[in-house]
């Protein structure tokens, strides 16, 4: 090792999300190890491995790993509480210099990690994958591409097109990202919201290297619905900017009742009258209810201790 020591290099925290992924942690460790040893002369690295409530073998993959490298920690929840809420927790309860996510299928490349420490050490501070293409259908790969355009276009700030949780940041960054309290953390829309200097790296995802995927069509189109949620309030405002159409058209129908004596103008008038009330209320209901949750201020996620394994200042500090 240069003149560097252990004491002054940064610290670079590795957050990998995991759920029953007992066939690829070892794999996926396999990839990763040589690129932490390509680093450790300016970084020190260590290895946390965020167990979302698995139930297969994961969890000793990951222990039997830690026995061999002790920079190997993991975090468990105690359940299954969802991609976006475990990297958020994650980030909640470790400290470091450097943050950086990446999921243990290997879709996202580690190889790609010297990259990324090559633009923070040119002053970046959040240094991100930018997907240009992956190995899944057409389609598929139609309807993302669709959904975070439209979600640029809804949000009420700025969201980075095509970017993936696979991205590192400092930890100035982190402490602007947790200063959020919300019910559904959206990293993606958080990391575009704080600002800071950002430089997005592409590359193609693959395929994962084992096991199964998680995701199904529902599960995208809840996780859709409540990312917008979070980064837009377009839906909260849409029926004040609906409201002068909204009374021209029952005007219209109101004169034409009066004139002509016809009941189905009245009863159209009554129809558009219940579709904007009910849907208006709808809308604000969603928003009240999202507010009641952010205000109760609940954890993202309750921490499993005895399946948890950190470094003693840093347990003792989320104790």
């Amino acid at each position: 090792m240069n003149s560097i020591t252990q004491a002054t290099r940064p610290v670079l925290t590795i957050l990998c999300p995991c759920f029953n992924e007992q066939g690829v942690v070892s794999a996926f460790f396999d990839q990763l190890r040589p690129v932490i040893e390509s680093v450790s002369d300016r970084y020190h690295v260590k290895t946390i491995f965020l167990n979302n409530g698995s139930t297969d073998g994961t969890l000793d993959e990951i222990l039997g790993l830690r026995m061999k490298w002790p920079d190997i920690y993991v975090i468990t929840f105690s359940k299954n509480v969802g991609y976006q809420r475990s990297l958020d927790s994650g980030l909640r309860n470790t400290i470091s210099d450097l943050y950086l996510f990446i999921d243990v299928d290997c879709e996202d490349p580690p190889a790609l990690i010297p990259v990324f420490l090559e633009k923070y050490e040119q002053g970046y501070d959040i240094i991100y994958g930018e997907r240009i293409d992956r190995e899944e259908p057409e389609a598929l790969k139609s309807a993302r591409r669709y959904f975070y355009r439209l979600l640029k276009r809804l949000a009420d700030d700025e969201i980075l097109l095509d970017m993936a949780e696979f991205g590192m940041f400092t930890a100035e960054v982190r402490d602007a990202i947790i200063s959020d309290q919300n019910s559904f953390p959206f990293i993606r829309s958080s990391i575009s919201r704080v600002g800071f200097r950002r430089c997005g790296i592409p590359f193609k995802r693959q395929r994962r290297i084992g096991g199964q995927t998680h995701y199904n069509i529902m599960g995208m189109v809840i996780f859709a619905v409540a990312g917008i949620l979070s980064a837009s309030t377009l839906f909260l405002r849409l029926p004040i900017y609906i409201l002068p159409f909204w009374i021209l058209v029952l005007t219209g129908l109101m004169i034409a009742f009066l004139q002509t004596g016809a009941y189905w103008t009245a009863i159209v008038g009554l129809y558009v009258f219940a579709i904007y009330v009910g849907t208006a209320l709808a809308f604000v209901s969603l928003y009240v209810a999202r507010s009641y949750k952010n205000g109760l201020q609940r954890p993202s996620a309750f921490i499993n201790r005895r399946d948890t394994y950190l470094e003693p200042a840093v347990a003792k500090a989320n104790a």
